[in-house]
């Protein structure tokens, strides 16, 4: 993330109910649903609060580019806050705040949209990163797809009023951000889209394996100024047998169960070679196809 040189941009979608926000890296959409009058509020304090919101990342970005268990000082912007305080429970592994920037920048925008207005249903989407705002009695049904590279739907989630959710976030090596495994996807709901979003990239970087179909590079070779440093990250992922298939997904799958008995997520699906294993179970809010493990929530997300 660099220092932004361009204004940021904020247009309604041609299909008129929907607010495009637009600057650097931050690409947002946010769709409010009530009165009219409520609904073009809510747009105006979206925009209000995206104007400056990168600029305000870009200042702190030498801190929110530490590993979470080095940081000492508080971060001064509220988006770094919400990154800071989403990575924190995590602070035994190596995480820094940026594994919650975009969830975070969803999150927030969603506060500042939501606040003293009356609405039904509201999200910010950035990126597949998704916050959603639900009154009682509403609920949302969110599509996912099971492999970013093929973006067919493999199953739904029904998220409730009920439902301890009100985030979701997708990772894996094939995504927008780098992974050090080899996850075609995880996607993960959680009470925050900052929670769901460094969550969904640790249970990513866990399903590995030992292979030589894997390649990866260090990080820096990507990306000069990234955080993750030297790491090797993955960029290919070859034939692999069903047995490393199934050790990689088991891998990650035990590292979802302990954020969900931690009380982290909600739930997760972990995606690979077209097999899925799922953590976590709520009737009211997961439908799909079934696979092996406890709830059906195949992996990629769209609205």
């Amino acid at each position: 993330m660099d220092r932004p040189r361009s204004a940021p941009l904020g247009v309604m979608l041609p299909d008129g109910r929907r607010l495009h926000l637009h600057h650097g890296p931050i690409d947002l959409v946010v769709e409010a649903f009530g009165a009219k009058s409520e609904i073009e509020a809510a747009y105006e304090q979206a925009a209000r609060f995206f104007d400056g919101v990168l600029r305000r990342l870009a200042d702190e970005l030498r801190l929110l580019r530490t590993p979470v268990s080095r940081i000492q000082e508080e971060p001064g912007g509220l988006v770094a806050r919400r990154m800071t305080a989403a990575v924190r429970p995590h602070g035994d592994v190596f995480v820094t705040p940026m594994a919650a920037v975009a969830g975070a920048v969803a999150d927030a925008t969603l506060a500042a949209a939501t606040e003293h207005r009356v609405l039904k249903r509201a999200y910010v989407n950035n990126g597949g990163d998704i916050a959603l705002y639900l009154a009682e009695g509403e609920r949302f049904t969110v599509g996912l797809v099971p492999d970013v590279a093929a973006p067919v739907l493999g199953g739904r989630a029904e998220i409730s009023f009920e439902t301890p959710a009100r985030g979701i976030a997708t990772s894996g090596w094939r995504g927008r951000s780098m992974s050090l495994g080899i996850a075609d996807s995880v996607t993960v709901l959680a009470s925050t889209a900052a929670d769901a979003d460094v969550a969904a990239t640790l249970i990513a970087n866990a399903v590995d394996v030992d292979h030589p179909a894997v390649r990866r590079v260090p990080a820096v070779d990507l990306e000069p100024d990234s955080d993750l440093g030297a790491r090797p990250v993955t960029v290919d992922v070859g034939v692999l047998d069903p047995a490393s298939i199934d050790a990689a997904l088991e891998r990650g799958a035990d590292a979802a169960r302990i954020m969900r008995a931690r009380g982290r997520i909600v739930a997760a699906a972990l995606t690979l070679r077209g097999e899925t294993r799922t953590v976590g179970r709520d009737p009211r809010a997961i439908e799909g196809r079934r696979t092996k493990g406890s709830c059906s929530i195949p992996a990629h997300t769209h609205i």
